[in-house]
């Protein structure tokens, strides 16, 4: 029997899903009565779902692409969810490579655009933790779970309503399981299922929950957040490299500060960067976070990039300042000191958000910087300019300057001194020599010496 034919039958095997949440039921809308137009859809996307569906096989936008079409928004990325297979998939797109080992995926690319396509997921039952295709831990979060379904099941193991649409392009309708667009004309975030139990599945669920609530600006439903504060802890289960990934789309989507004031309202903060949650609590300002996150949204805003090492930076600088000090009051000199808390600081962060080294190493060099850029006579301020990291904490600088932790002056002179030619920067070295008191030398006393017989 073809293995397609037996994945389908197996998804429709007694026992195979969990029983169907209560309250929801497949509702079809027609085109007249949506939003989504084809127009909206990139190309690609669209190729896609033509040549699936031409083969024989169902497949819809899925996801994000519908619901931000549906808000009248433009999709950065389009997803789509078939039946087929994802051999039968790779099959068909000569330009598609196979992704994963458990549960394998399909990325179609299309020059810089790569569209992914999914098997439809089912659910092993859940009392049967001898499943191979199922396994939980103790905590109750979802080791594995590699069970192919049908629509509707793929449906409803999705998190949340607004991200369980499919748009099929052969009528144009939009398929909703989960009274999605309802909670989009609500503008709130509403998890599928038990709450309680869709947390401790995956935990990182809580983040999607800020993220989505912070950059669609939604509301999370009542019984959606309730169990947030207790269940925060449970993100300090989760691989700390996945969690790295996490942080970044966090405060990548364009809503840095939004999402920093939801993580700290809802206790999401301390898994995520615990030695910083305590120094904010303890009383260090957090106006430099909250700056540097402005920056970068309106970085995002204009198409800009982001660099994860300033913004790993900056989210940890209220947490080196305080272990700074602490080495300081330890008896240390204010350089070895800063190297330590260096050192601690990075050493306790990579047990929550595996930092990469191609990262944690320049973002050691912004903070270390911090200390050179007032330090411009002679030579200096040349070596620093030529410094490969001079430019971010150059940046840097500008962000401690206008959150107001130190007096305004330095970035400006530095902001002058990069534009000028090399005659131009040793008279502004000059003038800063010339502009402080020089220390007085001391006069020698005669050396007396004994009188010669």
């Amino acid at each position: 029997m073809p293995k397609r034919l037996v994945d389908k039958l197996r998804s429709f095997m007694p026992g195979s899903s969990r029983k169907k949440p209560l309250g929801y039921q497949r509702r079809d809308i027609s085109r007249d009565q949506h939003s989504v137009s084809r127009t909206a859809i990139s190309e690609p996307a669209k190729k896609v779902l033509h040549r699936l569906n031409k083969a024989g096989y169902e497949a819809y936008l899925v996801g994000g692409g519908v619901r931000d079409i549906l808000l009248s928004g433009q999709p950065k990325d389009f997803d789509i969810a078939t039946d087929a297979t994802p051999e039968e998939v790779h099959e068909l797109f000569r330009n598609s490579r196979l992704i994963g080992r458990r549960f394998r995926i399909v990325h179609v690319v299309f020059g810089r655009e790569v569209i992914e396509v999914t098997t439809f997921r089912g659910n092993a039952n859940p009392a049967d933790d001898d499943d191979d295709d199922r396994k939980t831990s103790e905590h109750g979060q979802l080791l594995r779970d590699n069970v192919y379904g049908n629509l509707e099941e793929d449906a409803l193991r999705r998190d949340f309503t607004i991200n369980a649409l499919y748009y099929c392009i052969r009528d144009f309708s939009v398929i909703d399981f989960a009274n999605g667009v309802d909670d989009l004309n609500n503008r709130q975030m509403r998890l599928i299922g038990d709450p309680e139990t869709r947390y401790r599945e995956d935990p990182v669920r809580m983040l999607r929950a800020i993220r989505f609530a912070a950059k669609l600006d939604f509301a999370i439903e009542p019984a959606t957040e309730a169990p947030i504060r207790e269940l925060a802890p449970l993100l300090t289960h989760i691989p700390a490299a996945r969690l790295f990934d996490e942080v970044l789309k966090l405060f990548s989507a364009g809503y840095g500060e939004a999402t920093f004031d939801k993580l700290r309202h809802y206790d999401l903060l301390a898994p995520l960067f615990p030695d910083t949650a305590s120094a904010l609590a303890a009383g260090e300002p957090d106006e430099l976070i909250r700056q540097a996150l402005r920056n970068t949204d309106a970085r995002i805003a204009q198409g800009k990039s982001v660099t994860p090492y300033f913004l790993f930076a900056a989210m940890l600088w209220p947490a080196l300042q305080a272990e700074w000090r602490r080495c300081q009051d330890n008896g240390d000199p204010v350089q070895p000191a800063l190297h330590s808390a260096i050192s601690k600081v990075i050493g306790r962060q990579v047990q929550a958000t595996s930092i990469p080294k191609r990262f944690s190493g320049p973002m050691k060099e912004i903070w270390e910087l911090q200390m050179r850029l007032p330090r411009r006579q002679g030579k200096r301020a040349l070596i620093t300019l030529g410094h490969p990291r001079f430019r971010a904490a150059y940046d840097f600088l500008l962000v401690r300057e206008s959150a107001g932790e130190i007096e305004p002056g330095l970035g400006q002179w530095w902001t002058q001194f990069q534009r000028l030619d090399e005659r131009a920067q040793e008279r502004m070295i000059t003038d800063l020599d010339s502009g402080e008191a020089k220390p007085r030398k001391r006069r020698r006393k005669p050396v007396k010496r004994p009188p010669q017989d």
